[in-house]
């Protein structure tokens, strides 16, 4: 690699455009390997950067056919990066730019600008893809309305806004709305639509077509009606109606990431589009909700009000998650989708806070930003909006939010433009909240106790460990929810949100009859780790009468850790404190089923390696998964009757819906079956397989074949039954690496990349097998390191194919320091190799030199 494709991107660097773009007209005649992309565009010069300058225009890729300025050629050489005009060829004022290139779709195997899947010509600009299809200022504080003429004999043409004339063998479409060149997208295929309409509030009729193969169109209802309901929540919620004619969803086999906004022309991995009960998971249809959701939101918080710089990512990205999340627990539980939530932050974010790759919400520095949609932007940027929300309470959050919309639409922002909505609208000083944003890490909350005389003192102390570049931190705001709970049971105090900006801080309760249970960081109020001893007996005690489902549900699982580190570090047997508690929540039938089988679950095993490792113990993975299996089979044993009478009870009578309430019983009833499996060798599960009526219970039944050894006759059944459904597939091939036992993992992996339906190229299908290994916690660390080459290997094969995957991939890498000598040496051995592969791309050289540098 050259030291230009290292360079070092700076927020300090930051510098407004030289020139601004009035409009944009492209016109794309479509063909394999040579399409011609013509351009023009109106620059004017930017008033923010007065004096001449130089015109910039990012390109990679791209074969210059012609340029000219006003109609005046220009002799141009581009560089690899782009090209430049010279100041001294610019006009006064502004000027036109037109150019024609030329690019080859069918050999972007990146899937970053224009590329083909499987006949189907579709675009991801973001972050940095549109410089694959023409010269053009491609940041995101470049905004423009577009105008585009779409030129091939296949029969669907799209892009962006709302379609202005159509004829044989062409199309031209014109979106109104300035924006960025990261949100420019078009479609061209064999496709057919699924249609609908949505009326909005202000009665105004909007088109609504999802895009698909043909034969995918039965499978698109759910999806459709997760868009309607995205439409009305936003409106009734945030005030957002849809501001175009139509709304086109496009989904696609070939896709780096889940989905795409693109303005009007949202572009999805199809497993978050399609659906039938039959092919689809309950947690396949929650995804399909919540995503699709997802992408309609940033019409607003992303397009309408986009960022200024890849920067300030989390302010479209934190938004948009913290609205999804809203919007799937007003369609759902809340209770359940905050530990699903949690899960999520504590299994990603956390453990990248905690690693090499840490970084603030708002990173001040990168070399590549594809690198940057990480688990800290998008889930602890979600978190970080919740906690400002909780701070300034609804009414006001809704009237920012307001003022944001107003003041900002139309315009690339940034955080700091965000918090003075906040502090204009609510009069609050957020210098001090700001830390959230620019800090990275994970602080951690101490408490201490103190009771006399019918006061209870809480004093909480905050740290945050140093992380590359910022050795030390200072206090932040967090906001803690507390409840207080009597001895019988009943709360004394309901949640109160104790709003904490010290070091240390004391928060007295007075007038109390007996000394309380704290129930403390309720609906996990703060993104913070909570420190504080407890007894088995107490955590019990809240797992029976806490009022708040998050730390009902977060006491057993500390309970369950608790044992779990005792039966690995001591061998010890697990007590009856958590036996008990578990078959009190199995017979509660006034609990929520998807809350009981959460709170049925054991901790997976990198949590407890994550767990281990942050008590100052080096984790082994072995132990780990044999302490797991023993505690399970204790579990399954103890509540054999309870178990056995909830898989029956929990069997949904009538058709398959995908609603929670159906989804929790199900949820339920594999839990119990994952246990009761383990007694009875898979008898139950037989027969759940041969006569599910759905993807969720057939598929979860196979799983706890695989699980104790068996299930190869279902196995080969589910292959016969699925082989020509692709995304059905992909669970195939997952399921067989994650249930695999550690020593035959790899080989079974590698058994299945020489599989004949095995195409590595997909990214769907590499992820199924690939990005599986680590899923499977003790056979991707099996002593052997055999999983440790086996990735690497497929990583450096991958990254001149498609440099996006391979990068985020090698996370799995990233927790390499929490292990024993001899597993960290393997594991660098393999950063090492993979960055001393030739030709690497900037996107893996940038994660493997990161990750190499958390041990100097």
């Amino acid at each position: 690699m050259t030291d230009a494709s290292q360079e070092t991107v700076h927020l300090s660097d930051y510098a407004a455009p030289a020139h601004l773009v009035e409009h944009v007209s492209l016109t794309f005649r479509l063909a394999p390997r040579a399409t011609r992309v013509t351009s023009e565009i109106r620059f004017v010069p930017n008033p923010a950067r007065p004096g001449r300058h130089d015109l910039r225009l990012d390109g990679e890729q791209l074969r210059l056919i012609s340029a000219t300025i006003d109609g005046v050629a220009l002799d141009l050489t581009p560089d690899d990066r782009g090209l430049t005009v010279p100041a001294a060829w610019l006009p006064e004022g502004g000027f036109l730019w037109q150019a024609e290139v030329e690019i080859s779709p069918e050999t972007n195997t990146a899937l970053e600008g224009l590329y083909m899947s499987k006949g189907m010509y579709c675009t991801q600009c973001e972050a940095e893809g549109f410089r694959k299809i023409t010269f053009y200022p491609d940041r995101p504080d470049v905004m423009a309305p577009f105008t585009v003429r779409i030129e091939s004999d296949l029969p669907v043409l799209l892009s962006n806004g709302d379609p202005t004339e159509a004829g044989p063998g062409f199309a031209e479409w014109h979106d109104p709305w300035p924006k960025p060149s990261y949100l420019f997208a078009l479609v061209a295929g064999e496709l057919v639509a699924h249609t609908d309409f949505f009326r909005t509030r202000s009665g105004r009729p909007v088109e609504l077509n999802i895009w698909v193969r043909r034969g995918d169109e039965g499978k698109c209802d759910y999806a459709m009606g997760a868009l309607k309901r995205a439409m009305k929540w936003d409106e009734d919620t945030y005030g957002r109606e849809y501001d175009l004619d139509i709304f086109n969803i496009v989904a696609v086999d070939d896709f780096n990431m889940g989905a795409m906004e693109n303005k009007g022309l949202n572009i999805f991995n199809s497993r978050y589009v399609l659906a039938l009960p039959e092919t689809a998971t309950d947690d396949d249809f929650a995804r399909i909700e919540t995503i699709i959701a997802h992408e309609y939101f940033h019409n607003w918080t992303g397009n309408r009000i986009t960022c200024r710089d890849w920067f300030q990512l989390c302010l479209k990205e934190g938004l948009t998650v913290f609205r999804d999340q809203q919007f799937s627990s007003d369609m759902r539980s809340a209770a359940v989708k905050r530990i699903e939530d949690v899960l999520t932050l504590r299994a990603r974010q956390f453990r990248e806070d905690g690693g090499p790759l840490t970084h603030p919400v708002r990173p001040d520095h990168y070399v590549e930003i594809n690198n940057f949609y990480t688990a800290t932007v998008y889930e602890k940027g979600a978190e970080v909006i919740g906690m400002l929300k909780r701070l300034v309470g609804d009414d006001d959050y809704r009237k920012a939010l307001d003022l944001y919309f107003a003041r900002h639409d139309g315009q690339a922002a940034t955080i700091e433009a965000w918090l003075t909505v906040f502090e204009d609208a609510t009069g609050r000083d957020l210098t001090q909240f700001k830390r959230w944003y620019t800090d990275a890490g994970t602080p951690r909350l101490s408490v201490a106790e103190d009771w006399a005389d019918g006061r209870y003192t809480l004093t909480f102390t905050q740290a945050t460990p140093p992380t590359p570049g910022q050795p030390e931190k200072p206090p932040r705001v967090i906001p803690i929810a507390v409840g207080l709970l009597n001895p019988n049971g009943d709360e004394v105090l309901p949640t109160t949100v104790l709003e904490m900006t010290e070091a240390t801080q004391s928060f007295s309760f007075d007038g109390l009859a007996s000394r309380p249970v704290p129930s403390i960081l309720r609906d996990f109020s703060a993104p913070v780790t909570l420190d504080r001893a407890t007894t088995p007996e107490e955590r019990a005690f809240l797992l029976a009468h806490d009022t708040d489902p998050f730390n009902k549900w977060e006491a057993g699982r500390s309970l369950a850790k608790d044992v779990l580190t005792r039966m690995i570090t001591d061998n010890a047997a697990p007590g009856p404190a958590y036996l008990d508690a578990l078959a009190r929540v199995a017979r509660d039938e006034s609990l929520d089923p998807a809350f009981r089988a959460y709170a049925l679950r054991l901790p997976s095993e990198d949590d407890m390696a994550q767990t281990l490792h942050a008590a100052g113990r080096t984790p082994d993975p072995a132990a780990i998964r044999t302490a797991r299996d023993r505690l399970a089979t204790t579990v399954a044993e103890h509540l054999r009757d309870p178990l056995a009478s909830l898989h029956a009870a929990m069997a949904v009578p009538g058709p398959y819906t995908p609603d929670a309430r159906g989804a929790g019983a199900r949820a339920l009833r594999l839990q119990a079956l994952g246990y009761l499996t383990r007694l009875d060798h898979g008898t139950r599960a037989r027969k759940q397989f041969a006569e599910a009526t759905n993807m969720t219970e057939q598929l979860g039944a196979l799983g706890c074949l695989l699980m104790i050894g068996a299930g190869e006759p279902e196995l080969a059944s589910f292959a016969r039954q699925w082989a020509q459904d692709r995304l059905v597939m992909d669970k195939w091939f997952t399921l067989q690496v994650i249930e695999a036992a550690p020593d035959r993992m790899v080989a079974l992996a590698e058994e299945l990349t020489r599989h004949p339906e095995f195409d590595w190229k997909t990214p769907n299908r590499f992820r199924a097998v690939l990005g599986a290994l680590a899923g499977n916690h003790a056979g991707f660390h099996h002593a052997d390191g055999a999983a440790y080459r086996l990735l690497a290997d497929w990583l450096i094969r991958l990254d001149p194919v498609n440099p996006q995957t391979a990068a985020r991939m090698s996370t799995a890498f990233e927790t390499w320091a929490c292990y024993d000598a001899d597993r960290q040496g393997m594991i660098r051995a393999e950063l090492s190799r993979i960055l001393a592969t030739p030709g690497l791309s900037r996107d893996l050289a940038e994660m493997a030199a990161r990750m190499l540098g958390a041990g100097g």
